[in-house]
């Protein structure tokens, strides 16, 4: 038999919510004022009330500060119980010395997922909040902690102006600016400065005959945004690169400067730790739900006014005031989206997926269901191989005009490469298993074509990892829906999030701080093109 008990002591009567508009929190007629904020991390014992969430999901308020008496009471009940439980099973979801820690009750922004968008987002914030009157205090909640499954530290790592739209070349230069400048960004006083291990090698876009014309017309986009990418003829490219064979070859083109791959852990960690250090709070624990309530009286828009986390390895949730909600959540922001009620009924997801319990005071009863936020995860394998008569150090990462594609990796004869399949054959996301048929029989006669030393090539070994993927046109979104007025998505690039985090976590701390993009004119970004049925599209999809 499980149980779940909950005790609660206080007779402070808690605030009344506190409406959010893309510019801060408002507070509505005859409301009460809000109380003095505690410190973050510190979670403020509340009223009794009934859990919210069905189930056996319970409310559990902090005993770091348990007025007298309490502890004696509970120990004499904890007596009583285990006399009519066999073999004296207690409980212990409640106690001093079995209380999870919690989040804080109240905070101004929660941002939802601690991969590297989640933290740049969470670092622009932090930012912001120096030059503005009143400091945003900035919740950050990450499911894993470990970062087993995160899309940001099993990528690539690479990053390239080499784009379509001009809203991409340009937060690619931003980003290549932003990691040669991340001393400047990034380092803590008193402390080492972080390092990426930026390498500018290039890509190296190889085009057939059919795809000539559109690269001539790419590489003209790209000089007249200032970026520095060379056309390559046949004869050119083999010159250049004596190793590769150019059959099949019509045009290449060679980013010169601001590309090539950088490590994705260091960049994540040099993130986390200036945020932290500026203020940004993290926990590690899974958010399953929102509240909401109507904005201003209105019956339509409502708007998330709190969210519920749970923390990790118990059913002891935390439900957290807030004025503004980040999905950055990659992979899953489809599902993040979904459990506002985006598209689906109203049932709280895990992480992962995994439907954890059902929210009865979501907020389907203000009005018709939006269609969903169409991102989701695609898995994709990257491959390790050795060949030690492969390019040497003048190799950028190569794209094949079948999609094959791969780097150097160090200075030993390893690589790293793999290749997307067609959608037909999508692999399963359930689990992040490799197949290494998969490079056998697809990958590797491409390779070797492309890299004849490629023939002899070992691999020795491969993860998997999450693509976020917008189903709607490969692209990202950034910015709010307007049925709920104060969760703003961003992500879904499409394999390009880690290379635009920095331009796109900067975009959404000025949409959140300020009310509008101050740096790049991302405006085409917002979500509302989804709504309107106006994709729009990115060639270069890799």
């Amino acid at each position: 038999m499980s149980w779940a008990i909950a005790v609660a002591a206080s007779s402070a009567v808690r605030a009344t919510a506190r409406p959010a508009t893309p510019f801060g929190r408002l507070l509505l007629p005859g409301s009460v004022a809000p109380k003095p904020a505690g410190r973050l991390g510190e979670t403020v014992v509340s009223s009794p009330s009934p859990p919210p969430l069905a189930g056996p999901v319970c409310r559990l308020s902090s005993w770091r500060r348990t007025p007298a008496g309490v502890g004696d009471a509970w120990d004499s009940v904890r007596t009583k119980v285990a006399a009519l439980l066999p073999e004296g099973d207690v409980p212990t979801v409640c106690g001093d010395a079995n209380l999870p820690e919690l989040p804080p009750e109240e905070t101004d922004v929660v941002v939802v997922g601690g991969g590297v968008m989640g933290w740049s987002t969470a670092y622009w914030l932090a930012r912001k909040g120096t030059t503005l009157r009143k400091r945003q205090r900035v919740l950050l909640v990450e499911k894993d902690p470990q970062y087993k499954r995160a899309s940001s530290v099993l990528a690539v790592g690479g990053i390239r102006q080499q784009f379509s739209l001009p809203e991409n070349i340009h937060m690619s230069m931003y980003g290549a600016f932003f990691l040669r400048n991340i001393k400047d960004h990034l380092t803590i006083p008193g402390e080492d400065p972080p390092e990426v291990f930026f390498n500018p090698s290039g890509y190296l876009m190889l085009a057939s005959e059919k795809e000539a014309a559109a690269m001539e017309e790419k590489h003209r986009n790209l000089l007249r945004e200032k970026c520095k990418v060379d056309l390559l003829s046949p004869t050119q490219l083999k010159t250049k690169f004596p190793w590769i064979n150019t059959e099949g070859i019509a045009l290449a083109t060679y980013g010169l400067e601001n590309e090539g791959w950088f490590d994705p852990w260091a960049l994540l960690q040099a993130l986390r730790r200036k945020a932290l250090s500026m203020g940004v709070y993290y926990y590690s624990g899974e958010v399953t739900g929102f509240k909401f309530s109507n904005w201003m009286g209105s019956s339509s828009n409502p708007i998330i006014h709190k969210v519920y986390v749970m923390a990790p390895h118990s059913r002891v949730y935390q439900p957290v005031d807030c004025s503004m909600v980040v999905n950055a959540t990659g992979a899953w922001m489809g599902q993040v989206a979904r459990m506002a009620a985006l598209g689906s009924g109203a049932q709280g997801l895990g992480a992962y997926g995994r439907v954890t319990h059902t929210l009865p005071d979501t907020r389907p009863e203000f009005g018709p269901l939006l269609p969903q936020l169409p991102i989701g995860p695609r898995k994709r394998y990257v491959y390790v191989f050795h060949c030690p008569d492969g390019p040497g150090l003048d190799c950028p990462l190569v794209v094949d005009p079948s999609g094959a594609y791969f780097r150097r990796e160090g200075i030993t004869g390893n690589y790293i490469g793999g290749m997307s399949p067609p959608p037909d054959e999508e692999p399963s996301v359930d689990n992040l298993d490799v197949d290494y048929d998969y490079f056998q029989e697809k990958v590797w006669p491409l390779l070797a074509h492309r890299v004849p030393a490629f023939q002899s090539l070992k691999v020795r070994s491969a993860w998997a990892g999450y693509y976020e993927h917008n189903e709607f046109d490969s692209n990202g979104v950034i910015g709010f829906l307007p049925e709920v007025p104060n969760l703003l998505h961003v992500g879904g690039f499409s394999g390009h999030g880690l290379q635009h985090a920095a331009a796109a976590g900067r975009a959404a701390a000025e949409i959140l701080a300020d009310g509008e993009l101050t740096t790049l004119d991302l405006r085409r970004l917002a979500p509302m093109r989804i709504l309107d049925g106006e994709p729009l599209l990115e060639d270069y999809i890799v």
